[in-house]
């Protein structure tokens, strides 16, 4: 059975900004470079047929591409850091993208990730690091930003049970529309960029 998620690649320029900030905190796996990636909806151990189900009602959804930034560092796990990562700039395009694929999920009946989506980018896994140390490890990369890239596509990516992540593989990728050279966009054409087959 595949484990599958849909998620945003990191281009190379953002990822080699993202390897310079591995070092410095003891007791962090850091992920290798070509594994870093946005995820959008982790789908999970699924049967090979469902999976086909999800990669077709995944090549229908329309949207335009986008630019994000990373701008941040941040921890999960509170008083016992387990990750360590980058964080997305605000952007709706992203939350709507998101927010569309959990929709077919659902529809396709998979679980629900009982986790809020929160836009990130993990760069470490943690391990035995003490809150004071990712504080001060936080604290002294404070600055930390990568200017904004343009997301062409989502990928629909499969991995194997390992320790630190990866690898990862692609195993659809799903095209967004790219927008008009024109600064400025008419309030409808989200929906007209839906509405294309």
């Amino acid at each position: 059975m595949p484990r599958l998620f849909a998620a945003l690649e990191i281009p190379h320029n953002a990822a080699m900004s993202l390897s310079l900030l591995r070092g410095g905190l003891p007791g962090a796996r850091w992920i290798d470079v070509e594994n870093y990636h946005l995820t959008l909806r982790f789908i999970g151990d699924i049967e090979h047929h469902v999976a086909d189900e999800v990669a077709d009602a995944l090549d229908r959804v329309r949207r335009f591409e986008f630019k994000i930034g990373l701008s941040g560092l941040g921890v999960f796990g509170g008083k016992k850091p387990h990750s360590l990562f980058a964080t997305p700039t605000a952007s709706p395009d992203l939350i709507e993208l998101q927010a569309e694929i959990e929709r077919i999920c659902q529809r396709l009946r998979l679980p629900a990730d009982p986790r809020k989506f929160t836009p990130h980018v993990t760069i470490a896994r943690l391990r035995n690091v003490a809150p004071e140390m990712a504080a001060r490890y936080l604290s002294s990369r404070g600055n930390f930003y990568v200017p904004p890239f343009t997301v062409s596509r989502f990928v629909l990516m499969s991995s194997r049970e390992s320790v630190g992540g990866g690898p990862y593989i692609v195993e659809e990728s799903y095209p967004l529309t790219p927008r008009l050279s024109a600064p400025n966009y008419a309030p409808d054409d989200q929906a007209t960029a839906r509405g294309i087959r």
